[in-house]
Parts: C-alpha cells; structure tokens; sequence
C-alpha cells in the first residue's frame, strides 16, 4: 500500500480477468482495507470483485485514481493462499488474475449470512398441556431452556407438527428471536466411533498421525492394494488434524459420485463433510464457502476446484486416488491438483496425505528416493484375498461371429451369476459404437467440428461427439448415397456389450454405468447403491466404476478390450492402462470371497498384462521408471506444451511455426514440432502443438516465457494455451 502526500492511500488489487499485475485503486477515507480482503472495484463501466493485494499501488496520481467501492463484511484471503495464489500463476504461466477467479467463484458468499427466525423459551405457561405440547416442552428443557431453535427443528425433534409450536408461541411460551445460520454440516467428531484396524492399518495409521502433531510440512504416499483400508488409515490422520483444531480438504476425482464415501465418513466421524463440486447447488456452494471462510466448516470433501477454497485454518490435505487424471485441469489454467496440493501443505507448512492402489510413477519415485515418506498396505482388511487375475488370449478365444465377448468370459459370468453373486463388465467406451459407416458406399460419420467419429447412443437415437457436444438423430438412409437401412455400427461401446449381455443372459438383472446416462448424477448414486445392495447381476461400465466404490456381492470382473488404452502414441500409456485395469480388477472379492478377473487381449505378453496377471506391481513400476528414465521423462525430466489454435489450419501453422523459429537456444530444453495435434480439430478449431522437453533442472518457465515474449503476439481467432505437465497428449 503506498500514500501519497495528500494521504490518499493507493492499494493494489488482483482482480479476475487475464491480467498480468494488480490494478491500482484509491481507498476512499475511512474505509479499513488490508491485503486480502475482499472489495468491489469499478473496472470499465461495469463494477467486479477482486482481492487487495500485497505490495505497492504504484506511483500514479492518487486523485487520478477509482476508489475502491465498497470492502464486503467477509474475512480476508490468508497470506497462505496469496502466496498460493502467485505460486500457480507463475508455475503455470497463467495470467495471474485468471488464478483468483477460482477464488472470487461464489460472489454472493462475500456478505453474511443473514440470521433466521428462532424461537426461544419465556417463562409463561400455556392456557391447557397436552401430550404434543407437553413432548415439545420436554425436548427444549432437555437440551436447555436457554437454546434457540427453529420452528421445523422443534417440531422435527419432538415428533409434532409445526402447527403445535406455533400455538404455543401464539400464547408467549416461546419468543421470537434471530440466530444464526444453522451450519451446512455438524462438526465431525474425532472420536465417535474409532475403528477396529489390523495391525498393518494400524501401525500405518500411528506414523500418519505423528506427521499430524509434528505440525511441519511433509507428504505421506499410503501406497496400498485394492480393499486394504487406506480410507480407514487415513480417517485416523482427520481425526489427529481435527483434533488439533485444524481444518481438513479431502481431494477426491469424482465427489459426484462418491455416496460411498460420504456414509463412511459420517459413519465415522458422526456427520458428513461438506461437499464441493459442480454439480452443488449454488445456494449450498454459496454456505459452504462462506462458512469456510469463517471456520465452521471444520472438512471439506471436494473435487479439484476445492483447492481454491477460502480455509480459514486448513491443516491437512488428502489426495484419494491420487494417480486419477481427473485431478488434471485443461481449461483457463492448466494445473494438477495433486500437485498444487503438495505446494499449498508447503506453503502453509502441514502435512500432505496421498493415497492410492497404483500410485502415479512420479509419487512412486518421490516414495522410494525418500522425498515422500511410504506407508504401505500390502495386503486386505482382514485377509481378504486379492482376485485371481488371467488374461484371455483373443487370438485362440475368440468371440463369436458379431459378439465382443470371449467364451471363456461367458463362461465366468455364467457361473458367478448362478451363484448369486455379481459379475461386471469393464469397458472404457461410451455409448453404443464408436464408429457408423454405410456399408454401401462407405460413408463415416464425422463430427463437423472435430477430428473424430460420432458415437452412436443407441439408447438415446443419437450420433454425439465426445469432444465438442455435437448430436444429430441417427437417420436411416445414408446422407451420402440415400441407401436406406444399410448403417452399420463398428466395434463396441458399453451399450453394445449391453445389447449381447441380455441375449445370453436373458433372465439377469443388467445395469449400464456411464458418465454421459441419463438421470445425471443423481442417478447414477442411485445405481450405484442399488449394485451395492446386490439388486443387480451384471453390472457393465466405463471408467467410473473404477473410483473406489465398493460392490460386496462383486467376485468376477471382466475387462472387454485390455488393450484399449494402448493403442496410441501416449507415454503415459502403459501407467494409465496398469492403474485403470488394476482399479477395475480390484473391484472383485473386496469382502473375502473367492474372486476372478478375467482380461480380454490380443497382446498377452506385453508388460502391463504381464504384471496384472502375475500381481507384481514392482516389476512393472520398476520397468516403466527405467523407461522414463533413459527417456528423460518426468519425473527425470520435464515437460510442457504450447497448443496453438485457430479457426483456419493455415492461421495456426504458421504461428505455430513463428513461435518454433523465436525459440531460444538452450543446452537443457529442446523443443520439438508444430505437429497437428492427435485430434487436430475440435470445436471447429484447428490444432498445432509444440512439445518441450527438458532436464530436471531445467527452468522451462522461463525459456517459454522468454518464447512468447519474443515471438509473434497472438491475433483474430488464435489462441495460445500453455500445459505444463502435461497429462494429456491428444
């Protein structure tokens, strides 16, 4: 903040916009404003929200100046998140107003929450007692006769109607007066039903919680196989850091779908976490952040965008399936939330929590160099043995004319079914088809805005892309030579495995989980319980039935095409299949039945079936780190990628190829390309990118921001994105 010889204050504020360094604003007197706190600033001839931040206001004329208009009633952003704030925006090399954005998300959680009307006890008497009001009078003087309480939580709590408390307040008994805003959620209790661990769980439980009271920054990776109660373990390190008053934010890669989850958590701990994801309620997003900020929020289970909450007093991080790409945002700013989570535990100097079955390569190598500590679960809750995992070679068991599944798969499914168990197809494509061609003249149909085919969605009629949204009714001649009935749907989606799966199994129960079926989220919690409750038979799904849940009637697990994730250009190719086909087997026998998975491919002898089938994770982990290695691959390397976009090819090429010839020169970093992209349209937008590969110690940062200084400013419809990191090759 600076002042100038008026004593007009000047203060910098950060406001939500791709801006490069705060605005200056005059503070108009009286007005109270420290780094951090929130106000209202006119920008152009309309009026936004920002941040005050730290440092000078510049040295401009105060009196040529805006003031501020107005500071909300809201406790200011914490240094710990300012400094988080910068750190994003530098490592990222997003905009630095682009970062707050995520921050200033819920504008109307900036001003209190208005009171509500309660009712308190008086010392009068109503004219006449009956049982409803004498049950009523009873619960308030239990709790104590000074308790404020609402109408419905009365009556609610007293078994009454509305109409009873009413009356009695009608005669005085009760008096109105105003409270506070009930909280979103109960505060957890650390110690309302502590758990009954294993030795190993235990033992990983009580090296979790020394990092909790050693009140330092660390990262514990609790590196343990499908059902061996990590979530247990790591419930024990929420109950130290709740216990020393701190707050807690649970990642998780799909909260939408995590009722699971939720249960045990509440089943634990006595209440649920407040939730923040997408698909929240804005009134509820709006009391969640609000009451955050103030500190009655003591938990927070959330997807990624949760890292950007206002924490009043955050103590822990938990990152749950740490390996998942959903924690990887591609849109505005480019960041890995697993990441940024370890760099918010070192600002604010608490310990980071990471867990899962198959840890990313870069944990893994953190873990064992010793820069992460290990906690390992080798084994199951209570010996539960782990599935039997066989791949089927395609080659010699193939299916039958037109179907997708072998007979060995049939088979198993045949015998868990009779058996009264449950039995689940894995495969990671959505809709019916990916491919529809007119076996006439041969015909593909293709997005008119993407590089890519349109899915057929059989149960809705419709042709959809999966990139860009756009759907078209399926028509029944081909728009290319008018030949009715001649459409002919290619390869399998799960719809297609569906449509086989009721002819062979005519009598079963058969659910089909999909992230795009309709009903949304809420229906698919609901499908979801009803699988876990053993309402279904045959459960056949995409990648969201990999996310933990847990299926007690589950013992057969197929995977329709194990080579699926391995037919591209991707060095992460190998990890992803090894993680998602890992995570999908390990749905079987969670609750200690004998359990099978069963792995369709045609590449038996590559690496990754090889360490599903014979269990031993270290061999692939230990293959796939020397290949990163000799590679200069992260985590031995670094990478970035500049994606250049335009409505024309011609336009994006050659200021993709501009920016190459302004590159620097540099003994650690090369760069490589213009390529078109894998897809090199989407959304009617044409692709090029540029890939960066550098040494460990290499400073990429600088060398691209040294790049697009130098190089050609960005003009019309083109578009420089920046992906440090990056997860996704396509």
């Amino acid at each position: 903040m600076t002042q100038d010889s008026l004593g007009v204050r000047v203060v910098p504020v950060l406001l939500p916009m791709p801006a490069e360094a705060p605005y200056s604003y005059q503070v108009p007197p009286g007005m109270q404003v420290v780094p951090g706190s929130i106000v209202r600033v006119p920008l152009g001839p309309r009026e936004v929200a920002g941040i005050v931040w730290d440092g000078e206001g510049g040295s401009v004329d105060a009196r040529k100046l805006r003031p501020i208009s107005e500071v909300f009633d809201c406790p200011p952003v914490t240094e710990r998140m300012r400094r988080f704030v910068e750190w994003v925006a530098g490592y990222t090399l997003a905009a630095p107003g682009m970062v707050p954005r995520m921050i200033l998300r819920v504008p109307t959680a900036f001003d209190p929450e208005p009171d509500i009307d309660g009712l308190v006890l008086t010392n009068r008497h109503p004219d006449r007692m009956t049982p409803a009001r004498t049950r009523v009078l009873s619960i308030v003087e239990e709790h104590g006769s000074d308790l404020a309480w609402t109408r419905s939580g009365l009556a609610h709590a007293a078994g009454v109607s509305m109409t009873v408390v009413d009356g009695l307040a009608a005669q005085g008994v009760f008096e109105k007066v105003q409270i506070p805003a009930r909280p979103v959620v109960a505060e957890p209790d650390p110690d309302y039903a502590a758990p009954t661990l294993s030795d190993g769980q235990a033992e990983a439980a009580e090296a979790l919680r020394l990092r909790i009271t050693d009140d330092a920054f660390s990262v514990s990776l609790i590196d343990g196989v499908t059902g061996s109660g990590k979530t247990e373990v790591y419930f024990e390190a929420i109950a130290a850091a709740l216990k020393e008053g701190r707050q807690v934010l649970v990642l998780v890669p799909e909260i939408a779908l995590t009722q699971a989850f939720l249960d045990r958590f509440h089943d634990r701990f006595g209440a649920k976490p407040a939730e923040w994801h997408s698909d929240l309620a804005p009134r509820m997003r709006e009391r969640v952040w609000r009451q955050l900020a103030e500190g009655r929020v003591r938990v927070v289970a959330g997807a990624r965008s949760a890292l950007f909450l206002p924490f009043k007093e955050l103590g822990l991080i938990v990152v749950d399936e740490e390996h998942d790409p959903a924690y990887k945002q591609e849109d505005r700013v480019f960041y890995n939330a697993r990441d940024m989570a370890v760099v918010q535990g070192q600002l604010g100097g608490f310990p980071v929590v990471l867990a899962s079955a198959t840890p990313s390569v870069e944990s893994r190598v953190n873990a064992t160099s010793g820069r992460y500590g290990l906690v390992s679960l080798p084994a199951r809750y209570a010996e539960a043995a782990l599935p039997s995992i066989r791949a089927v070679d395609m080659r010699r068991s193939p299916p039958a004319r037109g179907n997708f599944l072998s007979p060995a798969l049939v088979d198993a499914m045949r015998d868990s079914v009779e058996r009264g168990e449950q039995a689940l197809l894995f495969l990671n494509r959505r809709g019916y088809a990916p491919l529809t061609l007119c076996r006439v003249c041969g015909h593909r149909f293709q997005c008119p805005q993407c590089s890519s085919w349109l899915v057929e969605h059989r149960f809705r009629g419709q042709l959809i892309c999966h990139h860009c949204g756009h759907h078209e009714p399926k028509p029944e001649a081909c728009p290319e030579c008018g030949t009715l009935d001649h459409l002919v749907a290619c390869g399998p989606g799960v719809e297609r495995i569906a449509e086989e799966v009721d002819a062979a199994f005519p009598e079963a129960r058969t659910i089909v989980l999909s992230s795009d079926m309709l009903g949304g989220t809420k229906r698919l919690r609901l499908e979801l319980e009803a699988i876990a409750k053993g309402e279904a038979d045959i459960v056949i799904g995409t990648q969201l039935v990999a996310k933990g849940h847990n299926f007690p009637n589950m013992t057969m697990v197929g995977v329709v095409d194990g080579d699926l994730g391995l037919a591209n250009g991707d060095p992460r190719a190998a990890e992803r299949t090894f993680q998602l086909l890992s995570q999908v087997t390990g749905r079987a026998g969670r609750t200690g039945k004998a359990s099978r998975g069963l792995i369709q491919t045609y590449q038996p002898d590559h690496p990754v079936m090889r360490a599903l089938v014979s269990g031993n994770s270290d061999a692939f982990y230990a293959q796939e780190i020397a290949e990163r290695r000799r590679g200069h691959l992260p985590p031995f390397g670094r990478l970035a990628a500049i994606i250049v976009s335009g409505e024309t090819k011609a336009e994006a090429e050659t200021h993709a190829r501009a920016l190459r010839r302004a590159a620097p020169e540099s003994d650690f970093i090369d760069i490589l390309g213009p390529a078109e992209a894998p897809l090199a349209l989407i959304a009617g937008r044409h692709r090029f990118r540029l890939l960066i590969q550098g040494e460990r110690k290499a400073d990429i940062q600088t060398y691209i921001r040294t790049l697009l200084a130098t190089g050609p400013k960005p003009r019309g419809s083109l578009r420089v994105q920046v992906d440090i990191d990056p997860q996704s090759f396509l």
